[in-house]
């Protein structure tokens, strides 16, 4: 199969399939602290937010979802339209097959075309660069959206149980940073639904990267989904994931975490099944700048259509803007300030990874601190 039908396929299982993890992100573990009294005025509440040295008007990003196939630029045009009206962010899928093949270049164009002022996110997948990809595609893949970014999506696990994965991860880190010094937009490095960790991020930060999506475990599963498309095929799944599927990686809320905590200075996309405006505030409120959503967007887009997502993104950013004003808040920052609560299963793992709670809590404040000295917020 060659990747324009690949790709086609991925989203057909995903809207269709059960490929959410059984495994929870962690997110049920944080609890904002309620205020009563929170002596601010709701219609006043600041969303916007800077993300990779760009402001966007409020603090979601719809994370890379597809693209290099003909029925693929529907929704990517869709979506793209969506995102110009609210001044959010938007990754595409991953653009290896309009760079093999330049006919399927619009279906990833078209969403710069219908969102001029956005902060778009182009997209390669790192086992690409041992496969010969190297600047030339990294700056056709930019281009191609006039990208404000460009994702490197690492998947060891999606690429290990997909039939015709490349599994070849080796020496990558050093690429990365040769591709890192020459070119001119910030690279997100980006997990596909398994998450970051802390000695990853502390590593990329020090050869140079600042920006991350830790795309957690608890939402769509790569892995899953893969070994659907297996069976499909086969009949069976030819590498067969067991507990793998639902369990192996690390949970968004404790990713997050992690991340902030490897790089404090860093812009993280925080992603990996959020659902709603109050899983976006908790989230941020763990240490991420933003939160992304992909799984909710197809499947809205797929049942209601563009209208039906325009709703949707209406309503869970005043979800979001409501948790600001509930916990006490002013604006998106007012999150890393806020009273929350890590209980349960978060709370033991943190701990467990040498991180207490509390005291991390607090060090949310140098990032903002850092903000403010660094970019006048």
């Amino acid at each position: 199969m060659n990747t324009e039908e690949r790709k086609l396929e991925h989203i057909e299982i995903v809207i269709n399939e059960n490929v959410q993890s059984k495994e929870s992100n962690l997110l049920d573990f944080v609890r904002f602290i309620h205020n009563p009294l929170p002596e601010n005025n709701l219609d006043s509440i600041d969303l916007s937010k800077d993300f990779c040295d760009y402001i966007i008007d409020a603090p979601l990003v719809i994370t890379g979802i597809t693209g290099g196939h003909p029925e693929a630029e529907k929704i990517n045009d869709s979506i793209s339209r969506v995102v110009s009206k609210f001044n959010i962010a938007m990754g595409v899928g991953s653009q290896r097959a309009a760079i093999e093949n330049p006919k399927l270049i619009h279906s990833f164009r078209i969403v710069r075309e219908n969102a001029p002022q956005a902060f778009l996110i182009a997209n390669i997948g790192v086992a690409q660069l041992n496969k010969g990809y190297g600047i030339n595609e990294i700056e056709k893949a930019i281009d191609m959206i006039k990208a404000n970014a460009i994702a490197i999506h690492v998947n060891p696990g999606q690429e290990a149980y997909q039939d015709e994965g490349d599994t070849n991860f080796s020496n990558l880190i050093s690429k990365i940073e040769e591709i890192n010094d020459k070119i001119s937009v910030p690279i997100i490095i980006k997990e596909v639904g398994n998450g970051l960790n802390m000695e990853l991020v502390k590593t990329l930060r020090s050869i140079g990267i600042k920006c991350f999506d830790v795309a957690g475990l608890g939402g769509t599963n790569w892995i899953k989904t893969e070994s659907i498309r297996s069976r499909r095929k086969n009949g069976y799944p030819l590498k067969d994931p067991g507990k793998l599927a639902d369990f192996w990686g690390n949970p968004t809320a404790l990713s997050i975490v992690e991340a902030r905590s490897g790089a404090m200075d860093s812009y993280i996309i925080g992603s990996g099944g959020i659902r709603d405006g109050l899983d976006a505030a908790k989230a941020i409120a763990l240490g991420s700048d933003v939160a992304g959503m992909a799984f909710p967007i197809l499947k809205i887009l797929k049942l209601e259509g563009e209208k039906g997502l325009e709703n949707y993104i209406k309503k869970t950013i005043y979800q979001l803007k409501t948790a600001i004003f509930l916990s006490g808040g002013t604006n998106v920052y007012s999150l890393w300030k806020s009273q929350v609560t890590i209980w349960g299963r978060l709370k033991d793992e943190l701990l467990i990874r040498g991180i207490e709670p509390n005291e991390y809590l607090n060090k949310r404040l140098q990032t903002l601190l850092w903000r403010k000295k660094n970019h006048g917020i």
